[in-house]
């Protein structure tokens, strides 16, 4: 369980009676959900559930139903693209296949986004913020090598080191252990730790692998058929005899 004391409880998301359905699949069915400052959140489910729909609603590249979902006491879906384009400078979206462009070295990779979006930078505050991010995800060396020459786990640590390299508020993980073998997935599981503890984040974690949930969680959120059916501690939400959740719980740490 993730130790730090989360000392602000001043929310920087609230989701309240969510919906999301496409054709006849309803993903989404009035979900409610809030993540306070400081906070790691772990969203649990099975693949399909709608975990990933989620974040991606949050973070304004879906448009829900119905329902609201408030992001830094902002409305995203009622945001101009200007407006959208801001706020997303405040959320670090680190997705499952680590989003890193093969042609580009990494300290290429991590320029990009400084380049793009915070354009009065000067060089050397650009590769003070590279050679940070860097730092903090332990891959200083590797500052000049291709993606392809990395592996699993270090293209990983990289695309959360070029989510970090805005200063984003808020974290959202989908899937971070994702085809890793069990060692390296502890070194991530604690990256998630450490970066909140160095960068003062509050975080959604996306997953359905409840080692990861159990090491970084301060609270679990159990979706299932569209709707959180159990949140609390890890503890809390698997003390139950409610099948659905048992089961869930048998496959990862039986199976």
């Amino acid at each position: 369980m993730a130790e730090q004391k989360i000392n602000n409880l001043s929310r920087v998301i609230e989701v309240k009676d969510l919906y999301k359905s496409f054709n006849e699949n309803h993903v989404l069915r009035g979900v409610e959900l809030e993540l306070s400052k400081g906070e790691n959140l772990v969203v649990l489910g099975r693949s399909g559930t709608g975990k990933s729909v989620l974040i991606k609603i949050l973070s304004g590249l879906l448009k829900q139903d119905r329902g609201t979902a408030i992001v830094l006491g902002q409305e995203v879906s009622q945001l101009n693209e200007l407006s959208l384009r801001a706020l997303r400078q405040k959320i670090g979206f680190s997705f499952q296949n680590s989003a890193l462009y093969d042609s580009m070295t990494v300290k290429q990779n991590l320029e990009f986004p400084l380049i793009r979006n915070v354009r009065h930078l000067s060089r050397k505050e650009i590769n003070s913020r590279i050679e940070g991010v860097l730092d903090a995800v332990g891959l200083l060396q590797s500052l000049n090598q291709l993606p392809a020459e990395l592996s699993g786990g270090q293209r990983k640590r990289i695309g959360i080191a070029r989510t970090l390299i805005l200063q984003p508020e808020i974290m959202l993980y989908d899937e971070p252990t994702a085809g890793l073998d069990p060692i390296t997935s502890i070194e991530i599981n604690n990256l998630i730790n450490e970066v909140r503890a160095r960068f003062h984040t509050s975080s959604i974690i996306i997953t359905h692998d409840l080692t990861c949930a159990k090491t970084t969680g301060d609270r679990i959120a159990m979706l299932l058929d569209g709707q959180f059916v159990k949140t609390g501690t890890f503890d809390e939400v698997f003390a139950t005899k409610d099948p659905r959740i048992q089961s869930f719980y048998d496959y990862n740490f039986i199976n």
